[in-house]
């Protein structure tokens, strides 16, 4: 048996308590239990979402964490979609170390949630935005580039661009979002200032990801072109899968969160035109379906090797 990669040691992963600073993204819906934990356990950190609002089958979720992992996992809370006032409460009482605040405003939960005792990172995709978190006294930040699928600010910026605009700017340790699929992509987020990554796409496509194998295999005979951005000039942006339905939603005025009512028929029954499948870039990048262990395992030991090469121009 080949050895694991050895560690990165960082901030990042110290505050995570994790091997390797990767993190799994909070997808609604799909970051459950079943895929979470693969994460955790191979050694970077699981997230459940909250983003679909179904806080007591969220709860289920984080218990059956505790029976399929030792290792560390946090919570994400997703603002916009989750507007009970208690979730913060929620969150500390699940016994939870680590959350990422998303879709908000980044003064309503931290003080709350480090007064708890937990470590609290905040997403965000403007330098603005993470200014803002940093004054509300976060421990870190969740960079994100507009190349990421999901949930966007309209006003998209790339991460290549973004990570080291905020990194210059900030003392806060960053985790960069939005293009990350393999050790290339995590080296240059390093080299931009971040030190650790957030991967989406490249976990909806994985083996233990919950969602239809149709859209995995959309992802993997997808092309770098093979995403749409809607609400261009509306709110929320969101970055997803071209399919018909996309394509034809990508010149209406606004997309409203309606779209959304089949999503179980798309993620879970493989009708690809039921809803909007979010989805980014990257997926033009990703070519086959592999276990979650081989992906952060391949990723870590593609990381030491670019860096490493990179060397022989010091």
């Amino acid at each position: 048996m080949t050895a694991k990669p050895r560690p990165i040691s960082n901030r990042v992963s110290r505050l995570l308590g994790v091997d390797y600073p990767l993190v799994q993204a909070p997808m609604g819906w799909i970051a459950r239990s079943q895929l979470a934990s693969a994460v955790s356990n191979a050694g970077a950190l699981g997230i459940i979402e909250t983003s679909s609002g179904d806080l007591d089958a969220i709860k289920n979720e984080i218990l059956a964490m505790r029976r399929l992992t030792t290792r560390p996992f946090g919570v994400n809370i997703a603002q916009l979609f989750v507007r009970d006032e208690g979730i913060a409460d929620f969150v500390v009482e699940q016994g939870v170390r680590f959350v990422t605040t998303s879709a908000g405003d980044p003064t309503k939960y931290t003080s709350r949630l480090k007064a708890a005792g937990l470590t609290v990172f905040h997403v965000v995709p403007t330098l603005a935005a993470a200014l803002k978190a940093v004054d509300a006294g976060v421990d870190g930040l969740v960079v994100e580039g507009g190349e990421g699928g999901g949930f966007k600010n309209p006003k998209d910026v790339s991460t290549m661009v973004l990570v080291p605009l905020v990194a210059e700017r900030v003392e806060v340790p960053i985790i960069a979002a939005g293009g990350i699929t393999d050790g290339a992509s995590m080296a240059a987020a390093f080299a931009l200032g971040a030190e650790g990554v957030q991967m989406g796409t490249r976990m909806v496509s994985a083996l233990e990801s919950p969602v239809h194998e149709n859209w995995k295999k959309s992802i993997v005979e997808a092309k770098e072109t093979d995403t749409v951005f809607l609400n261009r000039f509306s709110r929320p942006g969101l970055r997803a899968l071209r399919t018909a339905r996309t394509t034809e939603l990508e010149r209406s005025d606004h997309v409203g969160m309606e779209q959304f009512a089949n999503s179980n028929a798309l993620y879970f029954g493989g009708d690809m035109e039921a809803s909007i499948a979010l989805t980014g870039q990257v997926a033009g990048r990703i070519k086959s379906v592999e276990p979650v262990a081989d992906i952060i395992e391949g990723t870590v030991r593609g990381f030491y090797r670019c860096v490493e090469s990179l060397g022989g121009y010091a």
